[in-house]
């Protein structure tokens, strides 16, 4: 049995009231659409992002979207093992609501777990499913520069196949960004079936909260501190070097605190570093409930974001959006071409800290590379001032002040540094400069509005897709 015309049904691990960031994209787009006609469902886990169960009913609905939930194991992210599991455990659930429950006019995958997608590509062989693929990371990529396969095995092998077909045959592939979409285009998609739409956050959860007003900054005894916040997964893609280094160099400062909150593969690592060096300055607890991201956000005067080099368009690290929406600065700790340093450049909120490379700086003056980002997390007013401009930015209501007296003095304390911001080259520096206050940067803005820009994006792809769902069962299809 088929549903009408307008259904969509998505499929992803996690969804609502689950904390990870994919659930949370989601289940954003998937009320969204409900409230504008769409008869949206979704097929998820019962398994929560970090460990245990999701205490929610096996089958609900919720602000116009019927949720139904797998049962499965629940081991979590704590192991490899664990997570092989829950993910296998998942995909035979997933696979057997494809092939035996109803048919939808369309089906949208994301990429968790690792080549569900593929479930796409039988069903549409053996039922005419079409389907499309929200590309939230890339696999087995990610699992080859992790180092968890390896890169010309036999098991290598078939999850690139699996795959690769599994994008190949999809109607429609959402990717995070234009590096995202140069490694699609490798697994044989081509460019007209890909649609770039960037994560977004949303203008209701996310407004400035002044630093004095915030309850979190007294219950954390942090009300006299310069906070440094890492939020999210700490997962195998990030750069966690730099990061650690500069919290042992500025533990000596009792105005500065590292806060990290969430959790991930990589905590007990980042705990263990901190135990060691015997770290006054850190402290590590775990996710906020979404409801609390108003406040917990607005925590911190500046945030971190990492990401390894050989994940550039594999990942995309999706909290810089919500920095921007808390009128936050973001110090992005990785490669100077990715989409996240893009972002940063582009909407002018803060400075990439590119560790790898060398600046002509340091050259000159002796400073290593490993000082940059202490020597960033130091100019306090500026990046607090950076933050103001970033919420400015998403608001909508101007440029970012970046010709200002502070603007002019955090430019000079990121090239002593060694850090490249905007401008995305020296190039055009008097361009960006000699803009006028009241000319928007339209690039950068449409890129920090995407709480917006993507919600609207997604339905215009949607509504786009040419549906169909009458196909005759051939057993040659599964070939084909």
């Amino acid at each position: 049995m088929s549903r009408r015309a307008n259904s969509v049904l998505f499929v992803n691990q996690h969804y609502w009231p689950d904390v990870a960031s994919t659930g949370q994209h989601l289940t954003d787009l998937c009320e969204y659409l409900a409230a504008r006609g769409f008869d949206v469902a979704v097929l998820t886990g019962r398994a929560k992002y970090t460990a245990g169960a999701v205490e929610a009913p096996r089958e609900e609905s919720h602000n116009g979207v019927h949720i139904q939930r797998l049962s499965g194991t629940k081991f979590g992210r704590k192991s490899h093992l664990g997570r092989i599991v829950d993910y296998a455990s998942f995909y035979v659930g997933v696979l057997r609501q494809l092939l035996a429950g109803p048919k939808h006019a369309g089906v949208i995958f994301l990429t968790t777990p690792p080549i569900v997608p593929f479930a796409g590509w039988l069903a549409r062989r053996l039922r005419g499913q079409r389907y499309g693929v929200w590309s939230m990371d890339l696999h087995p990529e990610a699992e080859i520069e992790a180092g968890m396969v390896a890169p010309t095995g036999l098991l290598t092998r078939i999850l690139r196949w699996t795959s690769d077909v599994g994008y190949r045959g999809a109607d429609v592939v959402v990717d995070l960004g234009a590096y995202m979409k140069q490694r699609i285009g490798l697994k044989g998609v081509p460019a007209s079936r890909t649609r770039t739409i960037h994560v977004w956050s949303s203008k209701e959860e996310l407004v400035p909260v002044a630093r004095d007003d915030n309850p979190l900054r007294r219950e954390l005894g942090l009300e006299d501190k310069f906070v440094v916040m890492y939020s999210g997964n700490a997962g195998l893609v990030h750069d966690f070097d730099a990061i650690l280094d500069a919290m042992r160099r500025l533990d000596g400062d009792d105005r500065i605190r590292f806060l990290f909150v969430g959790d991930g593969p990589r905590r007990k690592e980042i705990e263990a570093f901190a135990a060691e060096h015997r770290l006054s300055n850190f402290q590590y607890r775990p996710y906020f409930p979404r409801d609390q991201l108003r406040w917990s956000l607005p925590l911190a005067d500046v945030h971190l974001i990492s990401l390894r080099a050989p994940f550039v368009g594999v990942a995309v690290p999706g909290k810089l959006y919500g920095i921007m929406g808390a009128a936050r600065a973001a110090l992005f700790v990785g490669p100077e071409r990715c989409e996240s340093a893009d972002s940063v450049r582009d909407a002018r909120c803060g400075a990439v800290v590119d560790s790898a490379s060398r600046s002509r700086g340091d050259s000159r003056d002796g400073r290593s590379r490993s000082g940059r980002l202490p020597r960033a997390v130091r100019a306090r007013a500026q990046l607090r001032r950076v933050g103001d401009n970033a919420g400015r930015n998403v608001a909508g209501d101007r440029a970012p002040d970046t010709g200002s007296p502070a603007g002019r003095r955090l430019r000079t304390n990121f090239r002593g540094a060694g850090l490249r911001e905007s401008p995305r080259t020296a190039d055009t520096a008097a361009e960006y400069l000699d803009r006028p206050e009241s000319e928007p940067d339209l690039h950068g803005l449409d890129r920090a509005r995407p709480c917006i820009a993507g919600h609207r994006c997604f339905q215009r792809t949607i509504s786009m897709l040419p549906w169909r769902t009458s196909v005759r069962l051939s057993p040659r299809r599964l070939l084909a």
